[in-house]
């Protein structure tokens, strides 16, 4: 239903309209106060690089924080993320992620990214005191920080926008009318603009999702999709559907389809009943981060790499390599 609503589908978005003009006055008032000096925000000693969404909703925002950090790692930048950690709750912040601490803590975002970059990742609802753990603990040229664009009390050096490029914008209305935590101009003053599938355009970053062979969750054995029997497919992210075309984007068929809402914390109890015995469970690498402790043999994960083309890519890269490099003591 929400997926009609915010499309403009549904004319259900009018009864909302009252509520969407509210939440654009706060917004908007909220990023006016730090333009104007009347509410602080602070700078980080090394740059600071947001990546984040004018949307509600998965964008694929996860797998460009991860691409970004690893291209700065191949040009031998020292770099670190921070996050929000949405769906985890720590005893004390900020949380500094180790290949011990569990997803109910974390959160699922943060722990795939330290798991797939071996970056130093810190997660905190003030992210300033991320930025400073982070910097307590180690020597880095800079600071990628996973969603966060609206996160106006910590100062930016760069801002990139990930855009589905299938939904894009929706009706365009703010929350809850519409998808949109900022309207679509505020992207005039970001530094890039990645489009997640869809048609990219000529300023724009095109984004293809590639999905790797399934992990066992089990066992660690990687196997082409094609290769496993009857699959139900689960997804827990912010776009189910993006998963399941995925899947059969590759050539299979599920023989059901279940979506949880984003973030969702998986019980073992609720996942071991969706599979019958000659059945394969495939879920997300997201999804994978909080069902490894009671994995069963037939479940199995699907990586996806994110890959970037399009005119403004080189530009992008550029800009950032000499913006790390500049900041970095000689």
């Amino acid at each position: 239903m929400i997926e009609r609503i915010w499309s403009g589908r549904s004319p259900l978005w009018l009864l909302l309209w009252p509520l969407s003009l509210l939440y654009g006055a706060v917004a908007g008032l909220i990023r006016l106060s730090y333009q104007r000096g009347w509410r602080k925000s602070w700078r980080a000693p090394v740059p600071v690089i947001v990546t984040g969404n004018l949307t509600a909703g998965g964008n694929g925002k996860t797998p460009v924080v991860i691409w970004l950090v690893e291209t700065l790692q191949q040009r031998g930048f020292r770099v670190g993320v921070v996050s929000r950690g949405y769906g985890g709750k720590a005893a004390h912040y900020p949380l500094l992620v180790t290949p011990e601490t569990p997803t109910q803590q974390a959160g699922d975002e943060p722990v795939l990214i330290a798991q797939r970059t071996h970056a130093p990742v810190a997660v905190a609802p003030v992210r300033r005191a991320a930025v400073e753990a982070l910097l307590a603990a180690h020597d880095l040229d800079a600071i990628v920080t996973d969603d966060g664009l609206q996160h106006y009390a910590l100062q930016r050096d760069r801002e990139i926008v990930v855009i589905d490029g299938v939904r894009r914008f929706g009706n365009g209305w703010w929350l809850p009318a519409g998808p949109m935590r900022e309207r679509a101009a505020r992207l005039s003053s970001v530094n890039a603009v990645i489009v997640n599938g869809g048609h990219a355009q000529a300023h724009e970053i095109a984004m293809t999702l590639t999905p790797g062979a399934a992990i066992n969750l089990h066992t660690g054995v990687a196997l082409p999709l094609t290769q496993l029997p009857a699959i139900v497919a689960m997804a827990g992210i912010g776009h189910p559907p993006r998963f399941f075309n995925t899947l059969k984007q590759q050539g299979v068929t599920p023989v059901a389809e279940v979506a949880f809402a984003d973030h969702h914390a998986y019980s073992e109890k609720e996942l071991v009943q969706l599979t019958q015995d000659d059945q394969c469970l495939v879920m997300t690498e997201k999804d994978a981060v909080k069902c490894r402790h009671f994995s069963r043999p037939h479940w199995w994960y699907v990586p996806v790499e994110a890959h970037l083309t399009g005119a403004p890519l080189a530009a992008l890269l550029d800009d950032l390599t000499q913006l790390c490099a500049k900041a970095r003591p000689h």
